[in-house]
C-alpha cells in the first residue's frame, strides 16, 4: 500500500529512481536488522562506513577526488532513505560529506583537497565539524576560541561542543576568531592538546557520537588553515549543504514511521473490525500524509532548483523548518496510534520522534530559520538589536 498518493514517483527520473534503490536497498540489509540494538546500547556501528562508502555516499555531492559527483536530488533522495533507517546514520553522512569535505573542497588548497578527499570519500579518514561551542549555538559569531599567530604556526585554545563524530574523526575542521576575523583550520585530532570526549547519556540520537572538544594549545601548521575561509560565510556555506540534507532526510523518517503505523493499523483489529477502518484512524493517517507529501514536494522543489544553481539560502531554511516540523508531528502522531506497543524498539516512530528532537535544534534551530524567512520577507534582520 503507497503512502506517495500524489504520485511523486513519476516526477523523479530513472537515475533517481535508481539511486534512491540502492540506497534502500542497504538500509535493508545493512541498518534495518541492527538499529534498534544500536539506539538501545548507544553505539554508532563504525562497521557501517565502508558500505556507505562502496556506494559512493561520502561527499555524494562533490565532483572529483574519489566523490561521486551526484546530483542534489539524487543526494536528497539517498539522505531520505538513510534516515528513513536512523537520523544517527544520515547525521553521519551529512558531518562527513556536507560538513567536513564541503569545507575542504570549497575552501581548502588543492593540496589539501588531493590529501583528505579521496580517503574521506573511502572512508579511510572520518571528518568531523567543529563550530558551535558551550555559550555560542545559534550565535557562531561570539565563538570563544581563538587561534593565534606563532611564528609559521597557530595555536588554538577553546572548547566546543555537540560535534558530531568528533572522539572517532581523524580530523577536525575548526573554526576560531583570529585577529583578522574567523578563519578555518584543519586539525588533526591526534595533536596535542585536543581532547573529544562523548557526550552522554542522550535521548535521542542514541546511535550516533556527539561530543564536546577541548583545544589546549592545540599547535596547527598555516599549511593546515583553509586559505579561502574568511568570516562566517564559510561555516554558513557547509551548513546549507547539511540543511539541504536534512530537508530531505527527516522526511525519511516520517515516512517510515507512517508505513509502520499504516501496517499495523492494517493488521490490528478492535472491536471485531480493523483499526484501519476507523474513522478516527484514517483521519489520523490522512493528516499524516498529507503533511509528508507537501514537505516532499517542497523539497523535490529545492532540489531542482538547487541543480539549477538558483537556491537561496532562506529557501534551505524554508524547507529544513517545513520538513522537521511535519516529520517530527507524523512520527508522535503515528506513536499514538500504535497505543502501547508504540513504546517499544520493534517500531520505529517514538525512535524517530526522539531522533528529530535533534534534527529540529542542530543546523538551525526553529526560530533561527524563522528569522531567516523573516529577514527575506521584510528585509530587516531580526537576530540582533
Amino acid at each position: 500500500m503507497t503512502t506517495d498518493l500524489l504520485d511523486l514517483e513519476s516526477l523523479l527520473t530513472d537515475e533517481e529512481r535508481a539511486v534512491r534503490a540502492r540506497v534502500r536497498a542497504l538500509v535493508d540489509r545493512e541498518i534495518r536488522p541492527h538499529i534498534a540494538d544500536w539506539f538501545e546500547r548507544a553505539v554508532f556501528p563504525r562497521e557501517l562506513v565502508p558500505a556507505l562508502a562502496a556506494e559512493g555516499l561520502l561527499g555524494m555531492h562533490l565532483t572529483g577526488y574519489g566523490c561521486a559527483g551526484r546530483s542534489a536530488v539524487e543526494y536528497g533522495i539517498a539522505m531520505q532513505e538513510l534516515e528513513a533507517g536512523d537520523s544517527g546514520i544520515r547525521t553521519f553522512v551529512s558531518v562527513q560529506g556536507s560538513l567536513a569535505m564541503t569545507a575542504i573542497a570549497k575552501h581548502g588548497s588543492e593540496e589539501q583537497r588531493q590529501t583528505w578527499l579521496p580517503r574521506m570519500a573511502a572512508g579511510d579518514a572520518i571528518g568531523c565539524f567543529a563550530l558551535t561551542e558551550p555559550d555560542a549555538g545559534s550565535d557562531p559569531a561570539a565563538m570563544r576560541t581563538v587561534a593565534r599567530r606563532d611564528g609559521d604556526d597557530w595555536v588554538l585554545d577553546g572548547a566546543k561542543r555537540w560535534i558530531g563524530l568528533a572522539s572517532i574523526a581523524d580530523l577536525a575542521v575548526v573554526w576560531a576568531q583570529t585577529d583578522e576575523g574567523v578563519r578555518g583550520f584543519l586539525v588533526e585530532t591526534s595533536s596535542p592538546g585536543f581532547t573529544a570526549t562523548p557526550i552522554e547519556p542522550k535521548l535521542s540520537m542514541r546511535a550516533s557520537i556527539q561530543c564536546d572538544i577541548a583545544l589546549d594549545g592545540v599547535r596547527v601548521p598555516e599549511s593546515m588553515r583553509l586559505p579561502d575561509a574568511r568570516g562566517l560565510r564559510a561555516p554558513f556555506e557547509c551548513l546549507g549543504e547539511a540543511r539541504f540534507g536534512i530537508a530531505w532526510g527527516a522526511l525519511g523518517a516520517g515516512r517510515d514511521a507512517l508505513e509502520g503505523a499504516l501496517a499495523y493499523a492494517g493488521a490490528r483489529e478492535v472491536f471485531g473490525r480493523p483499526l484501519a477502518g476507523m474513522q478516527l484512524t484514517q483521519a489520523r493517517l490522512a493528516e499524516m500524509a498529507l503533511a509528508l507529501q507537501q514537505a516532499q514536494l517542497l523539497a523535490l522543489h529545492l532540489g531542482r532548483r538547487k541543480d539549477a544553481g538558483v537556491l537561496r539560502p532562506h529557501e534551505i531554511s524554508m524547507g529544513k523548518l517545513a520538513s522537521v516540523r511535519a516529520a517530527i508531528d507524523v512520527c508522535r502522531e503515528a506513536r499514538a496510534l500504535l497505543g502501547g506497543n508504540g513504546v517499544t524498539l520493534e517500531h520505529s516512530a517514538m525512535r524517530h520522534a526522539a531522533n528529530l528532537e535533534s534534527v529540529r535544534t542542530y543546523e538551525g534551530t526553529d526560530e533561527v530559520h524563522t528569522l531567516v524567512i523573516g529577514q527575506a520577507l521584510t528585509g530587516l534582520s531580526a537576530f540582533r538589536g
